[in-house]
């Protein structure tokens, strides 16, 4: 083999795994890959990463500091790599794209210890009703994604990706909190 064409296999190589690195960050380690309802799958690891924290008797400082990095995280990713995965992958808001659900899922499970305190190391079914009620409440928001969030998804590059995924979530946090303060549990 000619060195123009160990150079050129070198580089084919390089972009080959910078491509795979990329696609792992944007689809959250592959499974915004899966299907069906690959935003299903992106929401998993932080509703996951709460109910566990929750159930484990984390204490507060320790789950907001978890929960506050990965949405930083996360959406530090889909800005950064939004552009490209609608142009690697050919459309708007592409679905294999999850990691903007993995930050926005965050956004309904922050509160929680505040608004119930109770669940830090709260009992088994306590803890899962109410991070699955978090898990649930954003999947509907993300879908139906109430005014302005749809719109928000013009937005530039990664930036659409990632905010309409945020204002569904902070919808999702304004019914959970609501019916944790109006409910008894």
């Amino acid at each position: 083999m000619s060195d123009q064409q160990q150079n050129e296999h070198g580089e084919a190589s390089r972009t080959d795994s910078l491509t795979r690195a990329r696609i792992l960050l944007v689809s959250t380690g592959g499974l915004g890959l899966l299907r069906p309802a690959p935003g299903t799958w992106g929401s998993l690891p932080t509703a996951g990463l709460a109910w566990l924290l929750l159930l484990l008797g984390a204490p507060a400082e320790l789950y907001y500091a978890l929960l506050i990095i990965t949405l930083l995280v996360s959406s530090a990713i889909c800005v950064q790599l939004g552009a490209w995965a609608e142009s690697h992958y050919g459309r708007k808001d592409p679905s294999e794209v999850v990691m903007d659900e993995t930050a926005g899922q965050c956004m309904p499970l922050l509160p929680l210890p505040f608004l119930m305190p109770e669940l830090i190391g709260g009992g088994f079914w306590m803890v899962s009703i109410v991070t699955g009620a978090a898990f649930v409440l954003f999947r509907i928001m993300d879908i139906i994604k109430p005014w302005p969030a749809r719109g928000l998804e013009r937005l530039n590059a990664g930036w659409g990706v990632l905010v309409d995924d945020l204002f569904a979530g902070l919808y999702a946090a304004v019914v959970l909190g609501a019916a944790l303060l109006l409910l008894p549990l």
